[in-house]
């Protein structure tokens, strides 16, 4: 059993706590090697911002889970090199099982995520139960779900979203203890999140997507006043790096996601955890791809991998500072 206190972690609660009665909402900025972990901790530092740093089952398959406990310990050490210590939580990103949440708990997660959103309600009241009783036992924090969101995201696949119901909500976190709630308004995961059907022309020319379903939020807050309140499949997909992708031999066409001024207006609320996972891949990938077209002979991976945590950091910066409001609140 590693605690993550031993780490240098924290768990969530007060970083909640304070970002409900502040008005913003924490990143929660997924990672699977060394280039992204360096770009998330130097990005919050400088913007003298929390973070979380938020791993899939999928992701911790790829690094080696022994690997991402020494990296969360070394992101906290990282920080402090960079000369500002920030608030780190390790967070399991839709955890699927009792198992796997209760492994990441003993090898060093603060914080863990118990995604039941696909089984039966009372199904899901129950495990997410069984796992909030686990680790609250360690002092680490749970994240249940309720609704589905539809896209694609590592193993976490669905194809049509399911609304959170808010009278289901005081039920299921009266119920499971959970420490915040993952809910589904609209967002949804991976690049491609509306089709050009579905959206419209604003006046630039630019397709906009239908707008998050705030009418369920509110409602939810009226249910459950300053309960910390999550959203999953929260990217923007700026169009500058699919442009590039495309403009270097890619094919990402209709790639739409959640417009920017949403999520500032819905991290002004109990929203305070904003999951943030394919904007970072179209980033690296916008520069990987265009220092191969522009240097073909390059085959030292610091001179591609590197230009590519470059621009991660600047799209985390700008999240911090432009969108989710929690610059300098660490």
């Amino acid at each position: 059993m590693v605690s993550y206190k031993e780490l240098g972690l924290v768990n969530s609660r007060d970083l909640f706590k304070k970002a409900v009665d502040g008005g913003y909402a924490i990143p929660a900025f997924n990672f699977n090697n060394m280039e992204q972990l360096q770009a998330i901790v130097s990005a919050c530092v400088e913007t003298k911002s929390p973070v979380i740093l938020q791993v899939s089952s999928g992701a911790r398959k790829y690094a080696n889970q022994t690997l991402l406990r020494y990296m969360a310990q070394g992101a906290v050490q990282y920080a402090k090199e960079l000369g500002y210590e920030i608030p780190i939580v390790l967070h399991l990103d839709h955890g699927d099982s009792f198992e796997l949440c209760k492994d990441c708990i003993e090898s060093g997660f603060s914080s863990v995520m118990i995604d039941g959103s696909h089984l039966p309600y009372e199904e899901n009241i129950a495990l997410t139960k069984k796992v909030v009783e686990y680790a609250h036992q360690h002092d680490v924090t749970v994240e249940g779900e309720l609704g589905i969101l539809a896209g694609i995201e590592d193993d976490v696949q669905a194809e049509h979203h399911t609304y959170t119901e808010p009278d289901e909500v005081v039920d299921f976190v009266t119920r499971t203890g959970v420490d915040s709630l993952a809910i589904s308004i609209g967002t949804s995961h991976g690049a491609f999140k509306f089709t050009p059907e579905q959206c419209t022309r604003n006046e630039d020319g630019v397709l906009v997507p239908p707008p998050l379903r705030f009418d369920i939020l509110e409602e939810i807050e009226k249910l459950l006043p300053g309960f910390p309140i999550v959203l999953h499949g929260s990217s923007s997909v700026p169009p500058q790096y699919v442009e590039t992708i495309n403009k270097y031999g890619g094919k990402l066409s209709d790639s739409i996601g959640i417009p920017e001024e949403q999520l500032r207006k819905a991290a002004k609320s109990a929203v305070c955890k904003i999951n943030i996972d394919s904007d970072g891949r179209l980033a690296m990938t916008a520069a990987v791809r265009e220092v191969f077209a522009n240097k073909p002979a390059e085959f030292d991976p610091r001179k591609y991998l590197g230009p590519a945590r470059d621009a991660l950091k600047e799209l985390y910066m700008h999240k911090t500072e432009k969108v989710l409001g929690s610059a300098g609140k660490a």
